[in-house]
């Protein structure tokens, strides 16, 4: 913090504690004052960058490298997990700059905000709309490749090979399609559970969970059920009416429960076992496209060990 309000600091006390008639024009340099920003960006001081580069653009409106700065500040505010304030930026740097390769990135920018912040209809949006405004081949598979891999994290399996199918045929190499298709075939051996069948198990109390292989619940779901039935047997058996029908009306509360948890928890290890092969399919299959800007596009990078 104090660093960032150095430059501010020092020009006051010049101003102010030096005369008039012996002061020197003192001049800010564009290059070394954009080096300045791009020091602490690279050390990943975003606060401190975020304030140099708005220093910058203050200072020299003119610059060929006001959109780079701007772009900067963007991924400051992403990099430092703030998604909401990146959102805003990026879409400031589109109202200033239009079909630039910054700006074309900062659509896919946006998309990835709105995924980091789960919100994956908008991530949708964002990316179909950029496939509408754009008639560059490359500009929309890059586009396609990002909603199947949107469709990927919700398990949408369908919806996913429909975009990816829509990758140009000049590009389907470039995206490696054939080993992300090979590792998506093996989809249906990813282990699920079938939520129905553990309800209906679960009429015997803990053989739902049973099931599902969570053992201790199972053996925790049966002692209790049995416990509260015969506890009100007994206490119907023994003409105590009043509090045979409490307990049944407990014990029915566990049974319930006990049927619901089955199902639900059926549909957690779905869930789980998805994220797992999904995570895998990133981790290992997907082509990451670098932010950082190139001459000539942008830079992928791919793993394969499936």
């Amino acid at each position: 913090m104090i660093r960032y309000f150095l430059l501010p600091a020092i020009l006051s006390f010049y101003f102010f504690s030096v005369p008039v008639s012996q002061s020197a024009a003192l001049t800010i340099d564009a290059q070394r004052q954009f080096q300045f920003a791009e020091s602490y960006f690279s050390k990943g001081e975003y606060f401190l960058a975020i304030g140099e580069y708005k220093r910058f653009i203050y200072f020299f409106p003119q610059d060929q490298r006001i959109e780079k700065a701007r772009f900067q500040i963007s991924m400051s505010f992403f990099l430092s997990g703030r998604f909401p304030d990146a959102i805003a930026s990026f879409k400031n740097l589109l109202e200033a700059h239009q079909d630039t390769e910054l700006s074309l990135k900062s659509h896919f920018m946006i998309s990835q905000c709105y995924l980091e912040l789960k919100d994956h209809g908008r991530a949708l949006a964002t990316l179909l709309n950029l496939t509408r405004m754009t008639g560059d081949v490359n500009v929309q598979d890059e586009a396609y490749y990002n909603i199947g891999w949107v469709y990927l994290e919700v398990a949408s399996w369908e919806k996913a090979d429909l975009y990816f199918g829509k990758i140009s045929p000049g590009n389907q190499q470039k995206y490696q399609l054939k080993r992300l298709s090979d590792a998506l075939g093996k989809k249906n051996l990813i282990p699920q559970k079938n939520p129905h069948l553990a309800g209906f198990l679960s009429i015997i109390p803990g053989a739902g969970y049973f099931y599902l292989e969570r053992y201790q619940d199972a053996l925790i779901a049966f002692l209790l059920n049995t416990g509260f039935g015969f506890a009100a047997y007994e206490s119907f058996a023994d003409d105590n009416y009043g509090l045979g029908g409490l307990l049944a009306f407990v014990g029915m509360g566990f049974y319930a429960g006990n049927i619901y948890g089955a199902i639900s928890s059926a549909h957690k290890y779905n869930r789980n076992q998805n994220e797992q092969f999904i995570k895998k399919l990133n981790d290992n299959v997907r082509i990451n496209i670098s932010a950082e800007p190139r001459a000539r596009g942008f830079q992928l990078s791919f793993n394969y060990a499936f």
